[in-house]
């Protein structure tokens, strides 16, 4: 019993966070023990993108020209949200709590990690990216990823009591910095 309520309570958190409800970033962020939930948005986000892609390659198409290998490819698909929510959460929070504090600010990064990782829930839709005619699939992907971006600006403006404009600028500049990182450690040379 206590378990299927654990589950509803869990289903219920994410409709909510889906509709970005300020109210239930507040709850997380406050409920420490919510960052198992959290963990488990994302794990479950990162789950449905390489099954959604798997189906797609499924249904007749082929991997894009110059593809990793699929094993590696579903690979780097379910690792990709894993990275995106601790690395993008920690730039949050530096950039947030220092660069773009307001008066209100007050947090830690356990509280940025634990909303953000609600506002993975749109993130699920990539498990329909399969869905015939194409563009229908491309575009619940797409639509899925924006959702996703508009969450996170939610999670964060909610994790640092900040206003919205507060919230895209941090936002922006964690994903600008994120890139860099991401991008610097592709360009590295390997020294093996």
């Amino acid at each position: 019993m206590r378990a299927q309520q654990s589950r509803t309570h869990l289903i219920l958190r994410m409709w909510r966070a889906a509709l970005l409800e300020a109210e239930i970033y507040e709850e997380v962020e406050a409920d420490r023990s919510s960052i198992w939930q959290a963990l488990l948005v994302v794990g479950l986000a990162a789950t449905m993108a390489p099954i959604g892609f798997w189906l797609y390659l499924q249904m007749g198409h082929a991997l894009p020209p110059g593809s990793l290998p699929l094993p590696l490819q579903l690979v780097v698909m379910f690792v990709e949200p894993l990275v995106l929510w601790l690395m993008g959460s920690a730039f949050a929070f530096m950039v947030g709590a220092s660069f773009f504090r307001g008066p209100e600010t007050e947090t830690d990064y356990a509280e940025v990690l634990r909303t953000t990782g609600f506002a993975f829930t749109p993130a699920l839709l990539s498990c329909f990216v399969f869905l015939p005619p194409e563009p229908l699939g491309l575009g619940i992907l797409a639509l899925g990823r924006l959702w996703t971006l508009a969450a996170c600006v939610v999670a964060v403006r909610q994790a640092l009591d900040f206003t919205t404009g507060r919230a895209v600028g941090t936002f922006g500049v964690s994903a600008a910095l994120l890139w860099l990182v991401l991008w610097g450690l592709s360009v590295v040379p390997n020294p093996l």
